[in-house]
Parts: structure tokens; sequence; C-alpha cells
């Protein structure tokens, strides 16, 4: 099979799983706000995974991996990926149980819903900036010395040395509010948390082994938000 097919085939089945763990524990594909989403995200990945495929294919690779782990990727890692992944699934499950089929907590004002959506697309521009700014950005902790890994400063790293980890924070809450799941933040806020301990284990990591990262990390001197941490 080609590997473009073999890609755009990769692209359908994620998002039919992305729609299916919204829709199933709904009990209904009656519900516009959970298409909603999956038709933002589907334009999100069509968009850049044409812009990937002309302009880097590498990334475009390992970004498409569906099993995140690899066999250099350090324990620690490995750890987190796992319970980031369980926890992941539930952040796409729970709405559905808590909304639609069974109600356990009174939906989120339709306003709120509305704006987390719009969140959205600020969000995929920066995505889409990080990517074409950093071809190395493993969804594993790894120096990826096959391709010459070096420090990327420009860009979104010049404000921020985690620039993926920012807005992956970002819509960790938008997607829950987007749905108007209350129950679903629960698992935001422990999604944060492992992405926060993330940070600072992988700048370890980087400072101690990808060449010039230390003089990186004294200039650029914010990990997830500038000015504050």
């Amino acid at each position: 099979m080609n590997n473009n097919v073999k890609i755009w085939l990769s692209l359908f089945v994620r998002m039919s799983l992305f729609a299916t763990a919204f829709l199933w524990p709904a009990g209904t594909w009656k519900w516009w706000q959970a298409w909603t989403l999956v038709g933002l995200w589907t334009l999100f990945g069509i968009i850049m995974t044409r812009y990937l495929l002309q302009h880097d294919p590498a990334l475009l690779a390992e970004r498409m991996k569906l099993v995140p782990l690899h066999k250099e990727q350090k324990l620690w890692d490995k750890v987190l990926m796992m319970l980031f992944i369980i926890a992941g699934i539930g952040l796409y499950l729970i709405p559905g149980f808590d909304v639609v089929r069974y109600e356990w907590s009174e939906p989120l004002p339709l306003w709120t819903s509305i704006l987390a959506m719009l969140v959205h697309l600020p969000c995929f521009l920066f995505l889409a900036w990080v990517m074409r700014e950093n071809t190395y950005l493993s969804q594993v902790v790894k120096i990826d010395k096959n391709r010459g890994h070096q420090v990327v400063t420009t860009g979104p790293y010049a404000l921020v040395r985690h620039p993926m980890y920012t807005v992956v924070i970002v819509l960790l809450f938008a997607v829950p509010v987007a749905l108007g799941s209350r129950y679903a933040l629960i698992l935001s806020v422990f999604l944060t948390l492992l992405l926060i301990i993330r940070t600072c284990l992988e700048d370890c990591t980087l400072n101690t082994e990808l060449e010039g990262y230390a003089e990186y990390a004294e200039q650029t001197r914010y990990r997830l938000i500038p000015g504050i941490w």
C-alpha cells in the first residue's frame, strides 16, 4: 500500500475513533457539540497532514504513531505516557455519559461551550506554528540523533521552552467545556499535572543530553507560561 494512502487511512481511523469516543457513551448521534468538535479536529488534521506531507514527512510519520512508545524512551516517560493515554481516553468518554446519557451533572452554560469551540481555532494555529518550527517534535522524550537533533529557538520557542504543552493544556480544558461536562474537568486537571511533571523531567533530560539546551534555557527562562513559569 502506498505510504500516503496509509497516512490518510490512519487519519480516517483516528477521527472515527475520536467520534466514537464522544458519541458511543452519549448513546445518540444527535449531539451537535460533539459533531462540531469532531469536525474542527478533522479539518485541522486534514490541513496539517497535507502540509506535513509536502514539507516535513519525517515529522508527520513521528506524530502519526498510534502507540507513542519507543525502545530508547526513559522509564519515567513511559509511565507518564501510559497514564496520560488512559486518562485521555477517559476525557473523551466521560462527557457523553455525564452530559447526555446519565446527566450526572448540570451541563455547563451554552455560551461557555461556544467559547471553548472558538478557542480551538487559535489553538490550532498555534499548534501549526509549533510543528512548522520544530521538526524534532516527537511524542516521546528522546534525542533524535538519527536526524541530527538540534535546539529550536525560533517562533514560539522564543517565548517558552515547551509551547506544545502550553497549547495542549488549553485544549485539555477546552474539550470538556465545549461538550458541557463538569466531571471531565477533573481529568483535565489530572492530565495537566502529568504534563507539568513531564515538562520538569523533560527539561532535565534535554539540559544534560541535548547540546546547547542549557544555554537556550538561560535565554528562554519560562517553560510553559511567559512571565510566570
